[in-house]
């Protein structure tokens, strides 16, 4: 379903020791030298009776290297404990694969039917590696409902442009994954050569043999399209990088072919960066959440990148006033208490506390001293509405 460009390593700016250590940079070089155990992989399957899929799937971490700026290079690193990744369109899976080498808790969704070689080849690849990665069939054209998660990254390359709903599929990954880096064909030129208005956000919809022969392919859109499509569908982009023919692309011709690379971040649901436990009531909005009068919530690090406060961006309507004239809230991390929290007036907060050191796995947990209980018009416990959680 995946189809990258043919295009080998991209060298990416010069970056400080730390991050070469620890970030993409670092992630880059590894992705290189697990061509080779891949090769190995490929070789020990003799006579395999499928085709394998022809391009070169780890060149997109190339292509990351050049993406991600500024602190961003430090997001996707080479220890990915605990943390879980969704390579969604993943064709041989060898993204997947190479990402459980690190560490990282990977599920990777594709579907036979336009698959290259049906999921034949991730599947002879998973036993030859001995490998742990969740291998899922998905029809995104179909209703569909997304494995596991939530996911720290989503990895969503070559697939946007082969979808019949690509809004749908969009907004539904911003309600799994915390961040996405996303590739999809762009063009700037329709196809007969005249150029595409530059503050104009279009999509070209695509007849079924007008480009490569294949009627998998819908919709290219211009980069003010995509943009504003990702916008729509609650993602934030981060970071843009336009690879190709940056010029004189257009949806139809392979010699002007343009691909933009993204990485974005969700703002559908920012409660997916962590566990949610006990005690919270089904999204809504953009991924707001009322909780009941006691709710909880687990936070995972480790490594470098363990936390140490936790700030809670809060909502609190009239209603939650009328009975004492105050919110307040009370807390433990691992039974530790917390000093409580006192509101006195409606509206948007951010409750910010500092974290144990040293503690890789915190069980946080809040109790409001009072709630709304059910009534005619919700039949719910409300305690506090949550909009986001964030930890550092």
């Amino acid at each position: 379903m995946m189809d990258a460009m043919r295009a080998g390593a991209i060298g990416g700016p010069q970056n400080t020791a730390q991050n070469a250590n620890q970030g993409i940079e670092a992630v880059r070089d590894l992705a290189a030298q697990y061509r080779e155990v891949l090769c190995r992989a490929r070789l020990g399957i003799r006579n395999p009776g499928f085709e394998w899929y022809p391009y070169d799937t780890l060149s997109s971490i190339a292509h990351c290297n050049q993406l991600l700026h500024g602190a961003n290079r430090a997001m996707l690193g080479p220890q990915g404990a605990g943390r879980k990744v969704l390579d969604l369109g993943c064709a041989d899976g060898e993204l997947g694969f190479f990402l459980e080498s690190l560490g990282y808790q990977v599920t990777s969704v594709d579907h036979g039917v336009y698959n290259h070689n049906g999921m034949r080849g991730a599947r002879a690849l998973k036993a030859a590696l001995g490998s742990s990665v969740e291998l899922v069939e998905l029809d995104l054209d179909r209703p569909f409902q997304l494995p596991g998660g939530p996911y720290d990254f989503a990895f969503f390359l070559g697939t946007l442009y082969h979808l019949r709903n690509p809004f749908h599929v969009l907004e539904e990954l911003a309600q799994r994954a915390t961040y996405c880096f996303l590739s999809t064909r762009i063009a700037r030129r329709f196809p007969g050569g005249a150029p595409m208005p530059k503050d104009v956000a279009l999509a070209y919809l695509l007849d079924e043999t007008e480009l490569n022969n294949d009627e998998s392919n819908y919709f290219v859109f211009s980069e003010p399209g995509l943009r504003l499509a990702l916008k729509r569908t609650y993602w934030d982009v981060l970071d843009f990088l336009p690879v190709g023919d940056t010029r004189r692309s257009d949806p139809v011709r392979a010699d002007r072919d343009e691909r933009a690379f993204c990485f974005l971040r969700s703002r559908f649901d920012r409660l997916a960066n962590v566990e949610l436990l006990e005690g919270w009531h089904a999204a809504e909005g953009t991924g707001w959440r009322w909780t009941g009068q006691e709710f909880s919530f687990r936070i995972r690090s480790a490594g470098a990148a363990r936390v140490r406060t936790v700030a809670i961006d809060l909502f609190l309507p009239d209603q939650l006033f009328a009975a004492n004239g105050t919110v307040v809230l009370t807390g433990t991390v691992n039974g530790c208490e917390l000093e409580p929290a006192e509101f006195r007036r409606p509206g948007a907060h951010v409750l910010v506390r500092p974290l144990p050191r040293d503690t890789e796995d915190m069980l946080v947990r809040f109790r409001a001293a009072s709630a709304l209980p059910a009534d005619a018009h919700d039949s719910r416990e409300r305690g506090v509405v949550v909009v986001s959680i964030s930890a550092e």
